[in-house]
């Protein structure tokens, strides 16, 4: 078996992340000059967006796993079958949805609390990017396959394009250069739907040519029904998890549109677009380590998975609490990328400095969720998620944001509380060795 070095596959995954995020925060600032209300209506349609998708984490997020086992096993086949069965069912499903979104936008919105200014401007974008979300679904596949034969730089090339493609038609659209008239949130949905096209179309290019054949898809004849049931034993676990995790976002957005005020929305906004990228180093080392732990355990090499793994974290952990430390120091700045309005930038300064408690705790979560995942466990998480982001994140919430009184301090306050809660959870159980008979492939 090739061995995997762990930063040969983070960095790529940490590129091309970032860059994958950029996407989102260039629609968030270059709507800020065009208007806040606009700005945070891109962000309350994209929590939509992470509902509703949901179902390409049960295949993509499973798929990993058993590509990852099949090739650590040095079972070719089984991964190639598994990559187009991946392949075959986001694509279908994300046809179902965009439908889905496209019709019942308005809807979706309006049950979580946006009205007015807000619904206008959510629906505009939802109904163009979530039309075309499909895509993502396909993109989502395609990454994993890619990733999981560790070659992540291509991916990321290929995001480096969407974005270029992005931000150019982001300013254009929005600002209504070159005798275009200024389109607002219509012009950043349709600039961040264009780039997946192109993204979609290049990346299933260099997948066909480089890393599979089109003749995978002969594979499913006749359909794998086995490959199916280990895609939802391993992925509906772990996408529930996800899928709780962005409930609990919803649900937490929603307090803020009817509790909080509009300023203290904004603040949620900007600082949220800005701290995603603490967390991207986090992100991307787990990504990383996921894949090695699901070569490792395809091979039945545990304790070098678990040595391995527990340095992967301690790494994970110092990076992030130097971002976090660098952050803090230039807090008041970054707000001010977004906004001039004072009363934001002050709020959201000291919302920065709380946050790197969150960071350690989720730091926690993303590399060793990502390790459990690799290995096949996926039950553990998902019960200890249910508990936390519901009794302690989403009820915390408004505990101490409303019911205290301590508004946007207290939605910190409680999901910081969350994150630090499963984090310590996640790191007893690595440590037990209880991930270690949850392999699905076996060596041949």
């Amino acid at each position: 078996m090739k061995k995997l070095k762990l930063f040969s596959l983070a960095w790529p995954i940490f590129v091309e992340t970032a860059l994958f995020m950029l996407l989102g925060f260039i629609d968030v600032f270059v709507l800020s000059q065009y208007d806040d209300l606009a700005a945070s209506s891109v962000n309350t349609a994209n929590q939509s967006v992470s509902i509703v998708t949901i179902v390409f984490t049960v295949i993509s997020g499973a798929s990993a796993v058993l590509i990852s086992q099949y090739l650590g096993a040095e079972n070719n086949e089984a991964a190639s079958r598994i990559s187009a069965l991946a392949i075959t069912l986001n694509f279908s499903l994300g046809i179902v949805i965009s439908a889905v979104l496209l019709i019942f936008n308005r809807r979706i919105l309006s049950f979580i609390g946006a009205e007015g200014t807000i619904l206008e401007f959510s629906s505009q974008y939802l109904s163009i990017v979530g039309g075309f979300i499909f895509l993502q679904a396909v993109l989502s596949a395609m990454t994993v396959i890619i990733r999981n034969h560790g070659m992540t730089q291509i991916s990321m090339y290929v995001t480096v394009g969407m974005n270029i493609i992005n931000t150019v038609l982001d300013i254009i659209f929005v600002l209504g250069l070159f005798g275009i008239p200024k389109m607002g949130v219509a012009g950043v949905a349709i600039a961040t739907a264009f780039s997946r096209v192109v993204g979609t179309f290049v990346l299933a290019a260099v997948l066909f040519t480089k890393v599979e054949s089109f003749s995978i898809f002969r594979l499913l004849n006749p359909f794998p029904i086995k490959d199916i049931v280990n895609i939802i034993k391993i992925g509906v676990p772990s996408a529930l998890e996800t899928f709780l995790y962005n409930i609990s976002q919803l649900a937490i957005t929603s307090i803020v549109l009817n509790c909080l005020s509009e300023t203290e929305l904004i603040t949620k906004t900007y600082v949220q677009n800005i701290t995603m990228f603490f967390y991207i180093f986090a992100l991307s080392i787990g990504q990383a380590s996921q894949i090695i732990t699901g070569h490792l355990v395809g091979a039945e090499k545990y304790d070098e998975a678990y040595t391995r793994n527990i340095k992967s974290y301690r790494q994970a952990l110092s990076i992030t609490v130097i971002v976090c430390i660098i952050g803090i120091l230039l807090r008041s700045r970054l707000i001010g990328i977004f906004t001039d309005n004072s009363e934001v930038i002050a709020l959201g300064s000291d919302i920065i400095i709380i946050n790197i408690i969150l960071e350690l705790g989720r730091t926690t979560n993303l590399v060793i969720i990502a390790c459990l995942r690799g290995a096949g466990d996926v039950y553990f998480p998902t019960i200890c998620a249910i508990f936390s982001m519901w009794v302690i994140s989403v009820a915390g919430s408004y505990v101490f944001a409303v019911m205290l009184g301590l508004g946007i301090y207290g939605l910190w306050i409680a999901l910081a509380a969350d994150e630090c809660f499963r984090g310590i959870l996640m790191v007893w159980r690595w440590k037990s060795g209880k991930w270690r008979n949850k392999s699905i492939a076996a060596v041949k």
